[in-house]
């Protein structure tokens, strides 16, 4: 079969994991050709979306601030929320090298993290999450690629990879459309999908995950699932299919994420009625199915205070805050420019005083209040749930090569981040614990650039 160009590895896709997956290679075989194609003009995938929180164990970071944390307490924390599942061993792999991840992505990199302190997330043990200063995914995207600048790697744009190039069965490169139109075809010894999960297919969803098919998407355009539409008929594996992050507060009708650090530090969530429905300390996914089960608006309810801290250290909220997406004001005040039962919000206001104060039982099993009893200046945003991405797709080894069903390695095939299976779980979006998403486009980026070079080592040797 002949080309018109021709690379050593071929990255679709140009989020976390290719552009992990691009350095990592670089880092280690420097000679390599090696290309990254994204059908978008412009960086817009999960990862820009993101607060660019990547979850480690045992970082020097940690060591720094006085936490004490290790690979196996952080895979503890990531089973109790969701279980046993079909990619065990990347959960495995994921957490034992999540501190050598964010470390490399520091030192190698050049990728600005610090170590969250104002917040852990629901899930996670110790502090361990590990953010741009600004808490935006998209400083994550911009310094890597910066760093594939530096390193001349090529990141090509509006090149739309339309599908994978096989010659006697045998993975041998890519099918594309540059921007102008044109039909090409790349060879590549390695081809590397990273092109993102399927959440905005809805053909697909009905497929795995029906039960969110018709649900509002705030996740990246271009999760449009190629990666599973190429695999299966190379006879690429499944696995975690059922599993997607969805979120509980997508600002209405804003459009932008609400963090969940409004409600771990006390805010509660309740619907026209003024009334909770749910306990909102088991995450912002699992939240989501309560909220997808009834009929909305729904408001997250919290008071000055929580809003000040919050947007003190979280760029996105303060913003929302500052242009009308955080309304504040005495309760009849809120009532009145909500349209919220006054009656039912002050008696679920007093109720849930009560248990922050630890004078009485949360009905519906909540005990962590954060900063306590919600003060009498409220806030209140409205919002309502979302599927974000999902967390199902190509089965992959430790290092992100693609297996057959048989559990036989497709020659030259790699996926990682949403085109790879992930390790929330099988159990929608019940398993998924903040920074799952990122610890697998990233740890698995790293991992499939190292053993690309190893190969390409070999293969040269």
């Amino acid at each position: 079969m002949s080309f018109d160009t021709e690379f050593d590895v071929l990255i679709v896709g140009a989020g976390g994991c290719g552009l992990a997956a691009a350095i990592a290679i670089h880092d280690r075989c420097p000679r390599a050709g090696i290309a990254v194609l994204d059908k978008a003009d412009r960086a817009c995938g999960n990862t820009v979306l993101s607060s660019g929180s990547i979850p480690a164990a045992g970082t020097r970071f940690q060591q720094a601030a006085g936490i004490h944390d290790t690979p196996a307490l952080f895979e503890e924390d990531l089973l109790s929320v969701a279980g046993e599942h079909e990619a065990m061993h990347l959960t495995r792999a994921l957490t034992a090298t999540s501190a050598e991840l964010v470390e490399w992505l520091v030192d190698r990199a050049h990728v600005r993290l610090t170590l969250v302190e104002s917040y852990k997330h629901i899930g996670h043990r110790v502090h361990r999450l590990h953010a741009p200063p600004s808490r935006r995914g998209a400083d994550l995207v911009n310094d890597l690629l910066r760093e594939c600048e530096r390193r001349d790697i090529p990141v090509a744009w509006s090149n739309a990879v339309t599908g994978l190039a096989v010659d006697e069965g045998r993975l041998c490169g890519v099918a594309c459309v540059t921007p102008d139109g044109a039909a090409t075809r790349i060879g590549a010894r390695h081809v590397v999908l990273a092109s993102n999960g399927y959440a905005a297919n809805k053909e697909l969803l009905r497929r795995f995950v029906p039960e969110v098919a018709d649900a509002p998407y705030g996740g990246g355009t271009g999760s449009a699932g190629e990666a599973i539409l190429w695999g299966e008929p190379l006879g690429a594996a499944l696995a975690n299919m059922r599993a997607y992050q969805g979120h509980a507060s997508l600002a209405d009708p804003h459009g932008s994420l609400v963090t969940w650090t409004v409600v771990e530090k006390g805010g509660i969530i309740v619907d026209r009625a003024g009334r909770r429905f749910g306990d909102e300390s088991i995450g912002y996914s699992a939240f989501a199915a309560l909220e997808l089960e009834r009929e909305g608006p729904f408001w997250l309810i919290a008071d000055t205070r929580v809003r000040d801290l919050t947007a003190a250290g979280q760029e996105e909220y303060a913003e929302l805050a500052a242009h009308g997406g955080v309304l504040e004001g005495e309760l009849p005040q809120i009532c009145a420019r909500t349209g919220i039962d006054a009656g039912g919000l002050a008696a679920t206001l007093d109720a849930a005083r009560l248990c922050a104060a630890g004078a009485a039982r949360d009905s519906f099993g909540r005990t962590q209040w954060g900063l306590g009893a919600l003060g009498e200046h409220l806030t209140a945003t409205r919002i309502g749930p979302a599927i974000f991405h999902t967390q199902g797709g190509l089965r992959v080894d430790s290092d992100g090569r693609v297996q057959a069903a048989s559990g036989v390695a497709i020659a030259g095939l790699w996926a990682g981040g949403g085109a790879a299976c992930g390790i929330s779980g099988n159990r929608g979006s019940l398993g998924y614990m903040s920074g799952n998403g990122l610890l697998s486009a990233l740890g698995l980026g790293m991992r499939i650039g190292r053993a690309i070079a190893t190969e390409l080592d070999g293969a040269e040797g």
